[in-house]
């Protein structure tokens, strides 16, 4: 496929001003209402594509990076018997599968790549409609899942628009991700849990640890987001409030083998009881620590 800003006819390097510019000359030369060419359709639908990747700082990154393998569909296996059949696909960070009973193609008119209807994109830069073809207003579910489940990745069952549909939700989603499909968009929910608290594929947790192992240091078990339990050193003289930073400990990137990190913050566990006994050694610590060196 042309490369996204040699379709714009832009560099790399261009501003979101020269971006802009670009789009409008080619969009308005392009457009099927005013190019009556055999390949204007075509031609429209690769610009809005290109601007709508190259416009977006966080998909132009991707692209940058990646190319058009992150936002290109690709699928596998459709059985054609009157059986049972399923189908795989992927776009950008999403997975997902679908299952039918039918024996016809589940995925026949859904267009797979994640972009916006083109003529959807046109008509928001200039703030006109398209002659040629009336807007439709897309359909938006929603599905709830735990903490673990956006974690680790899910497969669920949903009946969306009458049909049954097995739904592949990858590792390491947030709460209010969207998968699109041409017709409909489907929005993730994540219950929060208590123990972690995320930023991104980043997580915080607090741990209580002993005042003695405060003071002294020690050895500490901590588990981690995806359920692993790792042993950790606490240093000596550790500070309530001060942090450790586990790299790749964190959640999973959908679709891929990096992880964010782990934040752990300490929490000192003082007893509000002692004995007589501890509270003699603790004077006696007190003194020490408290008695003039020479």
């Amino acid at each position: 496929m042309t490369d996204y800003y040699d379709i714009l006819g832009v560099s790399k390097n261009a501003t979101l001003h020269e971006i802009k510019a670009a789009y409008r000359k080619q969009a308005m030369k392009w457009h099927p209402d005013r190019n009556k060419s055999s390949e204007a359709e075509k031609k429209f639908k690769d610009i809005n594509q290109a601007f709508e990747v190259v416009s977006d700082p966080k998909k132009k990154e991707i692209y940058d990076q990646v190319g058009h393998e992150a936002f290109t569909s690709r699928g596998t296996g459709y059985g054609r018997s009157g059986g049972p059949s399923s189908q795989s696909y992927s776009s950008g960070p999403f997975s997902y599968t679908y299952t039918t009973s039918q024996g016809s193609n589940p995925f026949e008119g859904v267009d797979f790549g994640g972009f916006s209807d083109p003529f959807e994109i046109f008509e928001q830069f200039f703030g006109f409609g398209s002659q040629s073809r009336p807007r439709q207003r897309r359909s938006a579910y929603q599905i709830t899942i735990s903490f673990e489940e956006a974690v680790a990745g899910s497969t669920k069952e949903v009946n969306l628009e009458g049909r049954s549909k097995t739904i592949k939700i990858p590792a390491g989603v947030d709460d209010g991700n969207h998968i699109r499909f041409s017709d409909f968009d489907l929005v993730i929910r994540v219950k929060p849990d208590s123990r972690f608290k995320r930023q991104g594929q980043d997580i915080i947790s607090e741990i209580t640890v002993p005042l003695t192992t405060a003071i002294l240091g020690g050895i500490i078990t901590i588990e981690t987001a995806t359920g692993e339990k790792i042993k950790v050193k606490v240093k000596s003289g550790t500070q309530s409030n001060s942090m450790l930073r586990l790299r790749e400990k964190g959640i999973p990137y959908p679709n891929s083998n990096r992880h964010g990190d782990h934040y752990v913050v300490f929490k000192i566990n003082i007893p509000d009881r002692i004995n007589s006994r501890q509270k003699k050694l603790l004077e006696e610590f007190e003194k020490e620590s408290t008695s003039p060196k020479y």
